[in-house]
């Protein structure tokens, strides 16, 4: 009789007469669980190893996402330019939000393209592993894929509105410098950090049902916290009278530092505190080392129940 046929006659007869308990039949005969969460360096491996899976996976779901409309992936880039349009009418004009601005138009697209890719991406985390239970119960690989996916999906939508929001700031003015060669940089940071806060609200999403409830709130109140449509310091301290801390706390906040930067990079003019390239590179590392461990940690849990 081989090993593993022992190994079921004696947790049978364990089970039945209750002498040894299965946890200790499993651990005599080096018998470990299908889905035992891998060690953490293991799973990064692991998850390298699936980089192709998980690319393709990305590149299929927006490719179908436009499938059905005549405009096909148009809407990548039409979506936040009317979005825009709609923001500059009422946030510019009617409410004042352009006053005091440098090149308004261009510092608007800036911050909704940039706040854009992080919305959708933590969105997008929280409903990668509820939104598809029936392929993690089929199929063996690690979770983590599915939020990495997805922020890699809404990166590839980025890189198009970024050659979009390129032309639209050399149409408005400015003039390209050696200093636009940090895009690049800002926004591998940025991604750093969606894959850490993706990774989190997949774990919080795969158990908290009404979570995509609660997001467009959360989105929403992030959205009118991060400067997209007015200039922090002017509105916040300047018009409204409030203390430099309450400002200095929305620069701090991630999706206002990503944006301020590059703002920094595209418009001249524009200087944000120093403090922000700072809180980029600490909410990149902290984001992705945290993100991966949280969600690490209950790998086993996912699909379940």
């Amino acid at each position: 009789m081989s090993q593993p046929e022992s190994a079921v006659a004696d947790a049978q007869a364990g089970g039945r007469s209750g002498q040894e308990p299965l946890a200790k039949l499993a651990e005599r005969y080096g018998l470990r669980r299908a889905i035992a969460r891998p060690r953490f360096l293991v799973y990064v491996r692991q998850l390298a190893e699936r980089r192709h899976f998980i690319l393709t996976y990305a590149t299929s779901r927006n490719v179908s996402k436009y499938s059905s409309s005549a405009l096909g992936q148009l809407w990548q880039v039409l979506t936040p330019l009317l979005n825009a349009a709609i923001y500059y009418v009422m946030f510019g004009i009617v409410l004042g939000g352009r006053d005091g601005v440098e090149n308004y138009p261009a510092f608007l697209l800036i911050g909704i393209f940039v706040f854009t890719y992080t919305q959708r991406s933590v969105t997008a985390g929280a409903k990668s592993i509820s939104g598809n239970l029936s392929l993690i119960r089929a199929l063996h690989f690690p979770r983590a894929a599915l939020p990495l996916a997805y922020t890699i999906q809404e990166l590839q939508q980025l890189a198009i509105s970024m050659g979009v929001l390129v032309l639209i700031v050399f149409i408005t003015s400015e003039v390209p410098t050696w200093y636009w060669l940090m895009i690049p940089v800002v926004l591998i940071l940025q991604t750093m950090f969606n894959v850490g806060a993706g990774l989190v609200m997949a774990r919080l999403g795969s158990s908290m049902r009404d979570l995509n409830q609660l997001l467009p709130f959360i989105t929403r109140t992030w959205l009118y916290a991060s400067g997209v449509f007015f200039s922090i310091q002017d509105k916040v301290v300047e018009t409204a009278g409030l203390p430099q801390w309450v400002a200095t706390a929305m620069y701090l906040n991630p999706a206002a530092s990503y944006i301020e930067w590059m703002r920094d990079i595209f418009i001249y003019k524009h200087t944000p505190p120093p403090m922000v390239w700072m809180a980029c590179v600490f909410w990149a590392v902290f984001a992705l080392c945290f993100g991966f461990w949280y969600f690490w940690r209950a790998e086993e849990r996912y699909g379940r129940g």
